[in-house]
């Protein structure tokens, strides 16, 4: 009997078939396809410009995402026993789908740098290097095969489990309870054991920091100072950011310097962690060391809530120190060593905490005093120390007394005061810069000032939110990864790309790395506000007596924003 051998292309075919089943063994078409999809939405713009290799570790890790989902629905399909094209048809419409993939992939490269100068062009920025999407490429693949490999790892994983319930219960069943049981098992060895240790050392790490400072630092020299040898605060209780706020602002020299204008010195007060055991003990402390410097005989009084860390951006201090010629005495009181992020993950109470202690420390020394031989009392906070401000007191409590207004700057995303108003804003006006009820009370201003504020009138009271539509701090929201937030909608914000579109899940994504990297655009935009606007901000709130347009123009011009970019950028501030 003579056996026929299969000639070479039958041979070919079926060495590629067993090479394909292999593959597809391994790498799920459907899941190739739902990443590739991912990975070129991940290339388009969002918020803030994107270096390369941001952009390839957050595209490598989108199309992990987008791979598992896809991965997800294909093994779902088979184990709902639906039916499945024959073999033949299922591997060339795998091929035609890699195909798809690969063509994605390239076209979505050779538009990311169109996408990215989108961004940067809004920002003043020069464009991107033409060799940016080799280098994405060369950071989005190993960051896609190690996310893979996790993911491969976990299913393995599950299908041990799995195998060891099937005996027991039936098919569907073990394997339900079995990935609950290996869920449950890396939650419990993630939160209790790796991030509990990482948040710990961070807390010590931050602890460490705060105090680390030059050994040659001496306490100030001046009694109104705190840390002075006349001061109710220990001067070694206050860390690196405290002391930074206490000495770091202009004198009354430098004041008169660039204004021309006759000017005091301004009072800085800022009670430390390390300062007293309990927020209400740093308040007390707080109210004593500003009797103690004559604060209620200025002209403005500002309760400060810095971020996280302690910081408290020397923009908004110095512009309203010039703006008053120094008649301004401020306080701030430390209430956390973490950044503004961790701190709003793992402690969010005690910022409110704090804050409420310190407004009614000093709000109930200040009701006490004559209406008309007093400060004027203005709350202050950017990010984390805006949520904390706004949730320092309520409406209810100061109506028989209100304070004079607040500004409260780059206000994150679960702010109260915030959310209400913006949510309950007037048809017609953006969510990126609201309009709320008569605007005699709540008003926001952004890169345009109080521009769209004419013939508007204030109350007695006056709160401004300064916001910019690029800061994510702002504008990030959990839900956007399965709802389109209302700041997509025209008009978009000057600081917007054009190009900017919404895409579920990725974009939540996108706006994630957003948020942790704030602070990097320039100044101006993100969430690193100019002195400029700070100007115009605190003009509108606490109205500085003899300022024309044109003087706070040349204001504006005389304070180089370079100068405080270095700080806007350290990492340690939020």
């Amino acid at each position: 009997m003579t056996t026929i051998q299969p000639g070479p292309a039958r041979s070919w075919s079926r060495r590629a078939n067993a090479i394909w089943d292999a593959v597809a063994y391994h790498l799920s078409p459907p899941g190739l396809l739902v990443g590739a999809i991912f990975f070129a939405l991940s290339l388009t713009p969002s918020l803030l410009p994107r270096t390369e290799l941001v952009q390839g570790g957050l595209s490598g890790g989108c199309f992990a995402v987008g791979y598992g989902l896809g991965n997800l629905a294909h093994w779902l399909w088979g184990f709902l026993g639906l039916k499945v094209p024959p073999g033949r048809i299922t591997r060339a419409l795998g091929a035609m789908a890699g195909l798809a993939c690969l063509a994605l992939v390239l076209v979505a490269l050779s538009y990311a740098n169109t996408w990215q100068n989108s961004v940067r062009s809004v920002m003043g920025m020069t464009p991107v290097d033409q060799s940016q999407p080799l280098v994405i490429a060369s950071m989005a693949l190993p960051v896609a095969a190690g996310l893979l490999i996790l993911g491969k790892l976990l299913v393995t994983l599950i299908r041990l489990v799995w195998h060891w319930l099937m005996p027991h219960l039936p098919r569907r069943a073990a394997f339900v309870l079995a990935t609950a049981l290996v869920v449950a098992l890396v939650s419990i060895l993630v939160n209790n054991l790796f991030l509990r240790t990482a948040l710990r050392a961070a807390d010590n790490f931050y602890e460490r920091l705060d105090a680390l400072v030059s050994t040659e630092a001496e306490p100030p020299p001046h009694w109104y100072q705190t840390g002075s040898a006349a001061s109710l605060i220990d001067w070694d209780t206050i860390g690196r950011d405290s002391r930074v706020y206490v000495q770091s602002g202009p004198d009354a020299a430098a004041i008169e310097a660039l204004t021309g204008r006759p000017a005091m010195e301004p009072l800085r007060t800022y009670v430390g962690l390390r300062s007293a055991p309990t927020a209400e003990a740093r308040a007390a402390l707080a109210l004593a060391e500003l009797r103690r410097i004559g604060a209620f005989d200025r002209s403005v009084l500002v309760l400060v809530m810095p971020v996280g860390t302690g910081w408290v951006d020397p923009a908004a201090i110095d512009t309203l120190e010039y703006l008053h010629g120094g008649d301004v005495a401020s306080v701030a009181v430390q209430y956390s060593y973490l950044t503004s992020v961790l701190s709003l993950w793992i402690e969010p109470e005690l910022g409110t905490e704090t804050a409420q202690a310190l407004f009614n420390a000093v709000y109930g020394y200040w009701t006490q005093l004559p209406q008309d031989d007093r400060p004027r009392l203005y709350l202050h906070g950017l990010s984390l120390g805006a949520l904390a401000s706004q949730n320092s007191t309520t409406v209810y409590d100061v109506l028989a007394d209100p304070f004079d207004g607040a500004l409260w700057v780059g206000p994150p995303f679960p702010s109260p005061i915030w959310s209400r108003v913006t949510q309950n804003r007037q048809p017609g006006s953006p969510a990126w810069l609201p309009r709320f009820g008569n605007s005699s009370a709540i008003r926001f201003m952004n890169q345009s000032g109080a521009a769209g504020w004419e013939g508007l009138n204030w109350g007695p009271m006056r709160i401004v939110f300064l916001q910019y539509a690029s800061d994510p701090i702002v504008f990030f929201s959990f839900d956007a990864d399965w709802r389109r937030p209302a700041w997509f909608d025209e008009p978009r914000g000057p600081d917007v790309s054009p190009a900017l579109n919404w895409y579920p899940l990725v974009t939540f994504l996108q706006l994630a790395l957003d948020a942790a990297l704030a602070q990097t655009p320039p100044v101006g935009y993100g969430h690193v506000y100019a002195p400029a606007d700070y100007i115009d901000a605190w003009t509108a709130v606490t109205q500085p007596q003899g300022w024309t347009p044109t003087a706070l123009d040349a204001l504006k011009q005389a304070i180089n924003p370079d100068d405080y970019a270095v700080s806007a950028s350290d990492p340690r501030h939020h």
